[in-house]
């Protein structure tokens, strides 16, 4: 979400990507491809991005270093994969890569959100008519009586709805100010470490992301010290980074990459087996882009099992809601004869 990162969306990378891929294998210099796609972006935000790198490569600095330097809007894996594309020559196919990846990752996003719709107008229209049937059913027994004033009711409700969005509005407020300031990693890596659903979604877009990092910095030719380290950072997620440099130690003093990997518990067997197929095989770049592949493949069925459990937990909560209203309702009504 845009609110809670400056970042580029995938969905603003995606042309981005296109256009920079398309003019460099037409053979137009790069800094005459970032001009002329600064042209074409409507975003004033990218086009004062571009400008920036152009700038700043003119004065000496690398892609690499441009990119870096704008860390703020572009994402980390882009400019990893900016980064191996320049030193290894082939930054057209990155870029190329890089738009097909933002744009299977921007699919899938909107499937999201548009899934999300119905739960969310749900919760909110539980939220709203439950306090509502809430508060007056504990005020049954004097509008049986006589001493019921609705429009006082209604401005009892007008006043607690304030203060509720007040509440919601501050923590709101809070959370942005937490993930600007980058505070935010730790705690949001521990619900998608630690929470269902959240775990097998973030864990596998977590190693995608690494898997497709690491295919291409190889590819590169970086070296296996470097492909990890800035690998293990494409997860987004502290707690996976963390568990993936544990490789790093084993691959300096000369062990396998399955032996390297064998400590951490965040692969999968389907990458165990990858990874030991690609150096069997001497083809570890490919054999890394097709574990990629598969997860970002198990990361879509992940997203369409977790929307389906958030779908159930709504119906049953709103359930529960009803359920409780309809039992306060006649609790109020009995307790009311019984005054009789």
């Amino acid at each position: 979400m845009a609110l809670f990162t400056s970042e580029l969306t995938p969905r603003e990378m995606v042309p981005l990507c296109r256009q920079l891929a398309t003019s460099y294998r037409a053979g137009i210099p790069l800094l005459r491809g970032f001009e002329i796609t600064a042209r074409n972006i409507g975003s004033r935000k990218i086009r004062g991005m571009l400008d920036r790198i152009q700038a700043a490569i003119r004065n000496g600095s690398t892609l690499h270093q441009a990119a870096r330097a704008e860390a703020g809007l572009l994402p980390e894996f882009a400019i990893e994969v900016l980064g191996a594309g320049e030193v290894g020559g082939r930054l057209d196919v990155m870029l190329q890569d890089l738009a097909e990846y933002y744009e299977d990752l921007s699919n899938i996003q909107r499937t999201v959100y548009a899934a999300m719709v119905y739960p969310g107008l749900q919760l909110t229209a539980a939220w709203f008519l439950g306090t509502f049937a809430l508060g007056l059913s504990g005020r049954f027994g004097n509008m049986v009586q006589g001493g019921f004033n609705l429009g006082n009711y209604f401005r009892e409700y007008a006043l607690f709805q304030g203060r509720s969005m007040a509440v919601f509005a501050l923590a709101f407020v809070i959370a942005v100010l937490l993930a600007r300031a980058g505070l935010f990693g730790h705690i949001s890596g521990f619900f998608k470490t630690f929470v269902w659903p959240l775990r097998p979604i973030s864990r596998r877009f977590g190693l995608a992301r690494f898997f497709r990092g690491m295919s291409l910095l190889i590819g590169a030719g970086l070296n296996l010290r470097d492909c990890i380290q800035r690998s293990a950072a494409l997860t987004l997620n502290p707690y996976m980074t963390r568990d993936l440099l544990k490789a790093i130690p084993v691959v300096m003093s000369g062990g396998t990459l399955v032996e390297a990997f064998s400590q951490c518990t965040t692969l999968s067997p389907v990458a165990r087996e990858m990874i030991a197929i690609g150096e069997h095989s001497g083809d570890l770049e490919g054999s890394l882009r097709r574990v990629a592949d598969w997860h970002l493949e198990e990361a879509r069925a992940a997203v369409r099992v977790g929307i389906t459990v958030m779908g159930i937990l709504v119906l049953l909560f709103v359930g529960a809601v009803v359920g409780y209203i309809v039992i306060s309702f006649y609790a109020g009504y009995f307790s009311m004869l019984d005054t009789f």
